[in-house]
């Protein structure tokens, strides 16, 4: 779409009410949006579903009878399109979603407000259509992360400058409730907060962030997820994947140094770890920890190997290996010190558990 016809589109959509100009706009910028699709379903190389396209795309004629009705029951339950991405975005067939992207919302209240030109609103119109901003001339950040995976982007602050850091939170914090980085140095820190005073940094997790008032925030998921650590020197990476969890919207709580030596600290408090909906557990040295908790619960266990032990523990491939051999069932492994890996992976199964149940809830209706 050119900018002319952005600014065009905002003076006329303005004179209305902004919730039906957000609808329109969706529907007038369905075109920019790249959407994948099976090249042997497509009308170009099949003729007989070019006669069948309809809002499932063009291969409505050739689905099956119990894809098509999952199709529906996800439309009905959760807003997911044909093509697996929640109706914020557009359908690949250029009809408007259901729901209006609050984004657009926003954006054409300021401009009805005159607090913002039309000329800077078609900029981030053509950008929003793209799927990712350009920040000047060392990254692009991907404003469609959240609507593809539930989570939107975050940073790795390592090989990053200061500067570099600051302008990329700076062009999130345009989409986005909160910014994250990771992994950044106390020194980082105090040159980050020179440029963007409003940032917070927890010392122990080393995790940056910024809060940006009035945006939509990450969805609460339902469940907990218990971190354990080994020793206070995992105490690092634990951390971490606490905070991470609680930005992608998990419920969490920590149980520090509680390594196999002295196990009846975990037995103490088994009651509240087989609460817990999804259990990651730290450790270094033998990494025996994960595969004694895996024992004990019936609910998902994560793993993360640390770099912490003596000189055999070999920087965490020891734990990390020892984790992969685990001789209970079932238990998932990230990388070493990947505690926001562990985060994530905790984050998704509380959300795949959250929209089985959505689906199921509607079945019963």
């Amino acid at each position: 779409m050119s900018r002319n016809l952005c600014c065009k589109l905002f003076e006329q959509f303005t004179i209305g009410s902004t919730e039906q100009s957000a609808a329109s706009m969706q529907t007038a910028c369905s075109g920019n949006f790249w959407t994948p699709y099976d090249k042997l379903d497509h009308p170009k190389h099949n003729a007989s579903a070019r006669q069948g396209a309809s809002q499932y795309g063009p291969c409505r004629r050739r689905m099956s009878t119990k894809r098509r009705g999952t199709l529906d029951r996800n439309i009905r339950a959760y807003g997911v399109t044909s093509n697996g991405v929640t109706s914020n975005i557009p359908a690949h067939n250029g009809a408007a979603s259901q729901s209006v992207d609050p984004q657009l919302v926003s954006m054409l209240q300021q401009v009805a407000n005159g607090t913002l030109q039309a000329e800077t609103a078609a900029r981030h119109l053509r950008e929003f259509g793209a799927g990712y901003q350009q920040v000047k001339d060392f990254a692009q950040v991907d404003t469609w992360r959240a609507a593809r995976t539930g989570f939107p982007e975050v940073i790795w602050g390592p090989g990053k400058s200061a500067g570099q850091i600051a302008e990329i939170m700076s062009r999130l914090a345009e989409t986005e409730a909160a910014v994250v980085v990771t992994r950044v140095t106390p020194q980082v820190y105090q040159q980050v907060h020179a440029l963007l005073p409003d940032v917070h940094y927890s010392a122990l997790a080393k995790v940056l962030s910024l809060k940006t008032p009035g945006k939509r925030k990450q969805e609460r998921l339902p469940g907990t997820v218990a971190v354990l650590s080994a020793g206070t020197a995992d105490e690092s990476v634990a951390e971490e994947c606490r905070v991470i969890a609680d930005y992608m919207g998990c419920y969490t709580f920590k149980l520090p140094d509680v390594s196999v030596d002295g196990l009846h600290r975990v037995l103490h408090n088994l009651p509240a770890v087989r609460a817990a909906d999804v259990i990651v557990v730290v450790s270094g040295t033998d990494g025996a920890l994960p595969s004694v908790v895996a024992g004990l619960v019936d609910t998902p266990v994560v793993a993360v190997p640390t770099s912490v032990g003596y000189g055999a523990a070999l920087q965490g491939i020891t734990p990390l290996l020892s984790a992969l051999v685990s001789s209970s069932p079932g238990v998932s492994v990230v990388n070493i010190d990947n505690g926001f890996g562990a985060a994530m992976v905790a984050a998704r199964i509380l959300r795949t558990a959250s929209k089985l149940r959505r689906i199921a809830l509607e079945a019963q209706r």
